[in-house]
């Protein structure tokens, strides 16, 4: 959802911009670099 927010208010962010919106959510499982990585995917789909 943070990363729907994100887009929705900025359709290209930069990486530091999409580690910014993804601060307050915790991931304990791989980190955050695969999530921004997914992103970054969907954003070049």
């Amino acid at each position: 959802m943070s990363a729907k927010a994100l887009l929705d208010a900025n359709p290209t962010p930069s990486d530091d911009e999409l580690k910014e919106a993804l601060e307050g959510n915790i991931c304990r499982c791989t980190g955050y670099q695969p999530i921004i990585t997914s992103i970054k995917a969907v954003l070049k789909s």
